[in-house]
């Protein structure tokens, strides 16, 4: 029963009291046993239609990936403002403040769901959106800044849920998150990591972070040239499969579990022009 009250408590934290009505209930924040899988299904392009129950992931560049859903919904992570050669618009996007490669002062305006993982206003970014058969969700975490005010709740962590999969993106992350926010986050299947080891945190940290989330699925970005990646892979080998795609996306569905949790490295590409 504590155990219980304790997760409820967390769970409060995830989404405030007077924003839990009528939204879809979360199935990544839940006791969950016997969770199904991931398995990297065949290869497809960007825009092609998706098989049911499965998500394409397309790593565009730095931090920032395209996440496309079987029912047709799409979102950008760490938007930018340029995705490529290609006039796409996403349905979210998604940006984290503690660099100027993970968010734009000049958004498309024709993207319905813009979603800055800050907000000075109020203090804490809140966000949970929900658009056909995707829903959006964000846990604050802080940065380092020159004010410790003006770093508090500087970046989220967002969490897509779509297709009975929970994927997380880590974003600009700055500390390891408290039992709170790892509460709010719930069981990420997928994760996309920063693995520079400085600019976000040190690898070993990162490390830990990787180790308690347990994903399925872990996807390295935010790294600055084949040392970083490789130094984090080196050190995540002995726990973690390691699968290198040669490609820029990766098709992930709830059907079949890794035998072992598996880092998945993906080769960013920008959008390239509609075939």
């Amino acid at each position: 029963m504590r155990f219980i009250a304790l997760f409820l408590a967390c769970t409060a934290f995830a989404v405030p009291a007077y924003a839990q009505q009528n939204r879809k209930p979360s199935h990544c924040i839940s006791l969950v046993h016997n969770t199904p899988g991931l398995a990297v299904v065949q290869k497809a392009a960007f825009r092609d239609p998706l098989p049911d129950y499965t998500v394409r992931l397309n790593f565009i560049a730095h931090a920032m990936f395209l996440l496309e859903t079987p029912g047709g919904q799409s979102a950008v992570t760490d938007y930018t403002g340029f995705l490529g050669g290609v006039d796409f618009v996403p349905d979210v996007a998604t940006m984290n403040r503690a660099h100027s490669s993970h968010w734009t002062t000049d958004p498309d305006p024709r993207i319905p769901h813009l979603l800055p993982g800050w907000d000075f206003e109020t203090g804490r970014a809140d966000h949970y959106v929900e658009t056909g058969d995707l829903v959006v969700r964000n846990v604050t975490t802080d940065i380092r800044s020159y004010s410790s005010e003006d770093g508090k709740d500087g970046n989220s962590i967002f969490v897509f849920e779509t297709a009975g999969l929970c994927i997380g993106h880590l974003g600009h992350l700055h500390h390891v998150p408290t039992p709170e926010q790892y509460a709010a986050l719930g069981r990420l299947d997928v994760v996309m990591v920063p693995v520079d080891g400085g600019y976000t945190m040190d690898v070993n940290a990162m490390m830990d972070v990787v180790d308690r989330l347990r994903s399925s699925i872990v996807v390295p970005m935010h790294w600055f040239g084949a040392s970083t990646l490789e130094y984090f892979i080196s050190e995540m080998s002995g726990t973690f499969a390691v699968e290198r795609l040669g490609q820029s996306w990766l098709e992930v569905s709830l059907r079949t579990l890794p035998s072992r949790p598996t880092i998945m490295v993906l080769d960013p590409v920008y959008l390239r022009r509609d075939e």
